[in-house]
């Protein structure tokens, strides 16, 4: 069974076991939709009782954490679900899917592979590595980002001038 990591635990939230989430999608609200995730790095199942959301952060409440004390021990946790049981959106990618991807341009050029994905409010940011070891940002949005094709691991990009310099 293939995990994707949906979000990391920040912190615990209130004194009846609710945790702050930092979500790693693009859409909150698909944690509405969850049922159950695996929390840390193990097997261990949560049941999500309950899902709120405040200023672009998710708070959980599980069935099986009922004060703060528990709530605390899952800080810094991050939460997993099996990767065929979520659905994405068309022209949306798991993150883990998308590193280390070869990155063409437009003119089937190879600049380098991606390394990273920065997570802002606004849009993603990627970290393209060079064969030389330096590196480029490519803002995650349809004006640069031409093609995504996971299987063939390929990005191609538009190039502007200072983009890759």
């Amino acid at each position: 069974m293939e995990k994707v990591r949906i979000g990391q635990i920040t912190a615990p939230v209130g004194i009846k076991g609710e945790v702050r989430v930092f979500p790693y999608t693009d859409r909150e609200s698909r944690f509405s939709d969850i049922e159950k995730v695996f929390v840390g790095e193990g097997n261990d199942v949560y049941t999500i009782q309950k899902v709120r959301f405040d200023k672009g952060m998710v708070v959980i409440k599980f069935k099986e954490v009922n004060d703060r004390n528990t709530s605390e021990t899952l800080r810094s946790r991050n939460l997993y679900v099996e990767k065929d049981k979520y659905l994405l959106d068309e022209d949306s990618y798991f993150l883990d899917d998308l590193i280390g991807c070869s990155v063409f341009s437009e003119d089937a050029v190879l600049l380098g592979s991606l390394k990273e994905v920065i997570q802002n409010t606004s849009q993603d940011v990627y970290v393209v590595a060079k064969a030389d070891g330096k590196t480029f940002m490519v803002p995650a949005v349809k004006e640069f980002i031409r093609l995504v094709d996971i299987e063939e691991k390929k990005i191609v990009i538009h190039v502007i001038g200072g983009l890759i310099d």
